[in-house]
């Protein structure tokens, strides 16, 4: 059993957004909330938002979510995709331009019921 969550055009770079996905996939749900309180990260909260979303649709999707805690959770799979890129222009010295580009991202985070046989 796994619930999925996805945020969508947040307006973050992938790259970042990744370095933070990174540390919580394979952990548990309660041990990655603890892990995302203490990054210093702007990617944290919408991540963390992300990661509470998951739960929450674990929980109220099904029968069986009544009768699961967070404790039997972890995250299953996390990544970040790349959404479409902003593209803006700066202007330059001798009447020149160059690009801008504002970058976004999505997150997807699936969490899944934690069975006897995975660490």
């Amino acid at each position: 059993m796994e619930a999925r969550a996805r945020s969508r055009f947040i307006r973050m770079s992938p790259r970042k957004v990744r370095q933070v996905v990174d540390m919580i996939r394979g952990q548990g749900v309660d041990e990655s909330m603890r892990t995302l309180q203490f990054v210093v990260r702007a990617a944290k909260e919408p991540v963390e938002k992300t990661l509470r979303s998951a739960v929450a649709n674990m929980f109220s999707n099904t029968k069986e979510g009544a009768q699961l805690e967070t404790s039997d959770l972890y995250v299953k799979e996390a990544f970040v995709d790349e959404g479409p890129t902003m593209k803006r222009f700066r202007a330059r010295a001798m009447g020149r331009a160059t690009t801008v580009r504002k970058r976004t991202s999505h997150i997807t985070i699936v969490v899944g019921e934690r069975t006897g046989k995975q660490a």
